[in-house]
């Protein structure tokens, strides 16, 4: 099993809203609507890339930008992580039935270990981390070093991914891929299914997915 983090396991995006609003008013400007969907789900250089340029700063430091968020999300992270519905249920499930369980994940590495804290750090036997991998999502390399640390072929995976990003990088890898929108919408993709909530998951779906 491949879990996705920012709005698949935790409600998190919305603490990224707060934090990447705050960033666009120290730079004296509003995030749109329109930025913030290209966001959700990518890395952080992207990220700041899309705040700069939307905010018509293309100029500023990605570094130091993401310096910011990162101190600003690690405080947001401390104090209000919650579970998305289902999750923490379909997580339990999993691991009572021993199955080899990744966190596969944009979000960098000091910001996924005060994130554990929640999760349970006994809740994966891998954590791919998107400040340690070459290529980020949507690039398929995040799931296929999550498969190759469990030791599972790829194909014998399923990732559970919330955003457009996430699902083309867990298509692109060969996993079978259930989707659970947060807070972008996401259309009708061959080969992903797609639930309202992970209250509609359990471990009886997952085999099927496997077994398409």
């Amino acid at each position: 099993m491949l879990f996705d983090m920012d709005g698949t396991l935790v409600d998190s995006e919305k603490l990224w809203d707060v934090a990447l609003q705050e960033l666009a008013a120290v730079y004296g400007g509003t995030l749109s609507d329109e930025a913030r969907r290209a966001i959700v789900g990518t890395g952080m250089a992207d990220a700041m890339r899309i705040v700069h340029d939307d905010l018509g700063q293309p100029e500023r430091d990605p570094r130091a930008s993401a310096d910011w968020i990162s101190a600003r999300i690690l405080d947001l992270f401390r104090t209000g992580l919650r579970w998305r519905p289902g999750a923490l249920a379909l997580l339990r499930a999993v691991r009572a039935a021993g199955i080899p369980t990744a966190l596969v994940t944009s979000s960098g590495r000091s910001l996924v270990e005060v994130a554990l804290d929640t999760l349970g750090r006994d809740s994966f036997d891998a954590v791919v981390c998107g400040d340690e991998v070459g290529e980020a999502k949507p690039h398929p390399e995040p799931y296929l070093t999550a498969a190759r640390l469990l030791d599972v072929p790829i194909e014998r995976c399923v990732a559970i991914e919330d955003s457009p990003t996430g699902v083309a990088s867990a298509l692109a890898a060969g996993a079978a891929v259930l989707a659970v929108p947060a807070e972008v919408p996401l259309p009708p993709t061959d080969g992903v299914h797609q639930v309202e909530s992970l209250t509609a998951a359990d471990l009886e779906l997952l085999a099927a997915l496997l077994n398409r």
